[in-house]
């Protein structure tokens, strides 16, 4: 198991390794919580601005996670819509790093997999809690000093060869089979070369070229690392660390095609007795001191659409020892717990309320709202006049810091139609006027609800005969009587 668990993790590492195309989404330009070093909250720093308060608490449950010592503990971010709820939770992702699981959730995803809702919950705590899994392996480290190819001649046959490698000590030839031959071939391996060979799985990796080959010039390129020729014998044994998710491990183990299933996304419902081996296993490792346990973090956004059984599946998951740091966020007051007839503070059972400690998050006010559109400006590489600062945070005063911010690439599209280099105040009084916000369109609503279908004031008829005209334009004369 252990094994299998190494091998998929260096596979499921080459996979993350890959470039990701850049997008500029809602919090991309968050870097981090924006502490210093004694979790004291900077007004604007690694694209945080304001909710002070809230960030201190963060950063405080952030030190507790990095000290990896307590699972199984509960954070609610409450506060009203457009208050950085999300922000804040992205930011303790970025801090984290990627050693730390991350997982995020909606609380409405559940309902929509092709599996029961326990089982997507216990799947995303389980994506939650990393395994780094420690084993030695003998390897082969030195610079190549020649590479000897032989073909057969018939063009037809198994190559063979020879691998001359050396460190700075000792010098040794290596029989080659057809397997390293190719794998040299697809790593571009040549003389100079500084590579390591995992003698186990023949998995061959290339560091860099010696500081003896610098003047090389046709075999070298500006991305090219020199590095020294390696001291010692040229065999030696290495410690691997392999950091892998509970799950990837649980997927692993329980389908045919192993490791391939975390990249179909048909991992399906997985057996419980499947998860209690993998348990033991897992605590045996520790015992041994192969593997160390990297408590991590499940974000579920928007907690209030859960209902009562996840609910009641989160106190009890709460409870076990390979529980990660559950942070949930919700924008309601007093509502009804979804699958009951009860209300309760943000639609959460006083239970589940009593294990959570409660950040709560205020209204930006003036002066931040200024400074996150100024950061969102530059973060969609838009420039704004001064004057169209000023009018596009009254406006998210006014409106909502939301609606703003969905501006200002439609008015950076505007300035650009007319050939501007920035936004002004002309362009945003334009896209105000074609785009409404939430006070003005229903505003509308209630001036011309009575021409609108099934509309609900008592008052008017349910089908006015404006509706009537345009609904029989509409139709094909054949239906028409």
């Amino acid at each position: 198991m252990a094994a299998a668990a190494a091998d998929a993790a260096v596979k499921v590492a080459e996979i993350r390794d890959l470039t990701r195309i850049e997008r500029i989404g809602a919090h991309s330009h968050i870097r981090g919580l924006g502490l210093d070093d004694t979790l004291e909250p900077r007004q604007t720093s690694q694209g945080m601005v304001g909710q002070l308060q809230a960030r201190r608490a963060a950063g405080v449950v952030l030190e507790m996670i990095k000290g990896g010592k307590i699972a199984g503990r509960a954070i609610l971010l409450a506060g009203q819509p457009g208050t950085g709820k999300t922000a804040i939770a992205m930011a303790m992702a970025q801090a984290l790093g990627t050693d730390t699981p991350f997982t995020t959730l909606a609380g409405s995803e559940i309902f929509s997999l092709e599996m029961s809702k326990t089982e997507a919950l216990t799947q995303a705590f389980r994506k939650s809690i990393g395994i780094r899994i420690k084993e030695e392996t003998e390897i082969i480290e030195g610079e190549v000093v020649e590479i000897q190819i032989d073909r057969p001649a018939t063009g037809t046959g198994a190559k063979v060869g020879k691998l001359i490698m050396k460190t700075t000590e000792m010098e040794t030839i290596y029989d080659l089979g057809n397997k390293m031959i190719e794998s040299l071939t697809k790593e571009k391996i040549q003389a100079g070369d500084i590579i390591t060979i995992d003698k186990a799985t023949g998995k061959i990796t290339k560091l860099g070229r010696s500081f003896t080959r610098a003047r090389d010039y046709d075999a070298s390129g500006p991305e090219t690392r020199f590095i020294q020729c390696p001291e010692g014998e040229l065999q030696k044994r290495k410690e691997v660390i392999h950091t892998v998710s509970l799950h990837e491990i649980d997927v692993i183990n329980s389908r045919t095609q192993g490791f391939l299933a975390l990249f179909s996304g048909d991992t399906g419902e997985i057996k419980s007795e499947v998860r209690e081996q993998i348990n033991a296993k897992v605590s045996e490792w520790r015992e041994e001191g192969k593997a160390d346990i990297i408590p991590g973090v499940l974000f579920i956004d928007e907690v209030h659409m859960l209902d009562i059984e996840c609910f009641s599946f989160l106190n009890r998951a709460l409870e076990n020892e390979l529980a990660p740091v559950v942070i949930m966020a919700t924008n309601r007051g007093i509502t009804r717990i979804r699958g009951t007839h009860y209300s309760s503070p943000h639609g959460i059972p006083l239970d589940l309320l009593d294990r959570t400690i409660i950040i709560s998050t205020s209204p930006y006010d003036e002066r931040d709202i200024r400074d996150i559109l100024k950061i969102r400006c530059e973060e969609e590489d838009c420039e704004i006049s001064d004057d169209g600062l000023l009018i596009l945070t009254r406006i998210g005063m006014e409106a909502s810091l939301r609606y703003a911010i969905q501006l200002i690439s439609l008015a950076y599209l505007v300035a650009t139609r007319r050939k501007g280099t920035e936004i002004t105040v002309e362009d945003i009084k334009k896209v105000y006027t074609l785009f409404l916000d939430e006070v003005r369109s229903t505003a509308f609503l209630k001036e011309y609800q009575d021409q609108f279908m099934f509309h609900e004031n008592p008052e008017q008829s349910k089908f006015p005969l404006f509706t009537y005209i345009i609904y029989s334009i509409s139709m094909p004369l054949t239906h028409l009587h």
